[in-house]
């Protein structure tokens, strides 16, 4: 039996230009260490530099070296499927698209990329010798992804046809709460799981006004720290960018930040 449940974040990776300087950057952020790198003589496709991250010698992370300057400087979440190629024609019969179709990568399994209809891309992850996480939700790990989006009209039924995620507008839900309410975000729990804050696996938010007019839709993952502020200053220690600083949220403490090479990941401490 698969680790994670079809729809369940399984896998996130950055594709960066200087992979070894990605490497100084979050060995010292996190605490990762770091597997050898894969190239053209492993198994996978002979234009993947690829190295795994580890944290307690547990896998929480990729690192892959980009192959064309046009490529985003990103990091992506990839969601488990027991069948890529089955859940990519959900994904057309949707109104996604296919970014990349279900590609084997050796002994770890099968891949794809796909977009949602407003653009935001993310993973598929099909599993062979290697189910994802080994270690998530702690320090120095994944804990949290959301897709933000400028047509959730579009976007709330795409992802809930198309991974069952049974969804919760939390404004609904929490009726009169003024703070709440002034946020448009909607839970994802996974199909068969009892909806509701315990059980969700990331969500929905809207890009409002607040942003850039030209952000597009994407996923921000966020990576779990013992202490939000701390880790936020190490990030401006190593040439990195907090572009939202430390706040309090429901959860715990926040702030979103790029890396030295442009990449945007999030930050959170939890209570």
């Amino acid at each position: 039996m698969a680790a994670f449940a079809e729809g369940t974040p399984c896998w996130v990776d950055v594709s960066l230009p200087d992979l070894q300087a990605g490497k100084r950057f979050y060995g010292e952020l996190f605490g990762w260490t770091f597997g050898e790198d894969s190239g053209p003589d492993d198994s996978g496709p002979s234009y993947l530099h690829y190295t795994e991250a580890f944290s307690d010698g547990k896998r929480v992370a990729g690192l892959a070296a980009k192959r064309d300057g046009r490529m985003p400087t990103a990091w992506g979440v990839y969601f488990a499927t027991p069948d890529a190629t089955a859940l990519s024609g959900k994904i057309w019969a949707a109104g996604g698209q296919l970014v990349r179709e279900p590609m084997p990568l050796g002994r770890f399994g099968v891949v794809a990329l796909a977009a949602d209809p407003a653009g935001a891309v993310f993973g598929l992850w099909q599993p062979s010798d290697y189910d994802g996480f080994e270690k998530s939700g702690l320090p120095g790990s994944f804990c949290w992804t959301e897709v933000y989006t400028r047509d959730k009209a579009s976007v709330d039924p795409f992802y809930e046809s198309v991974f069952g995620f049974q969804g919760m507008d939390l404004r609904a839900e929490r009726g009169e709460n003024a703070e709440v309410n002034a946020v448009d975000f909607r839970l994802w729990t996974p199909a068969g799981t009892p909806p509701g804050e315990a059980s969700a696996i990331g969500g929905r938010s809207v890009i409002t006004d607040a942003f850039p007019i030209e952000m597009p839709g994407h996923f921000l993952n966020y990576f779990s720290v013992a202490d939000c502020d701390r880790a936020a200053e190490t990030v401006t220690r190593l040439d990195g960018r907090v572009t939202a600083e430390p706040f309090d949220i429901e959860s715990g403490r926040m702030a979103v930040a790029a890396d030295n090479q442009g990449a945007v990941f999030a930050l959170l401490a939890e209570r």
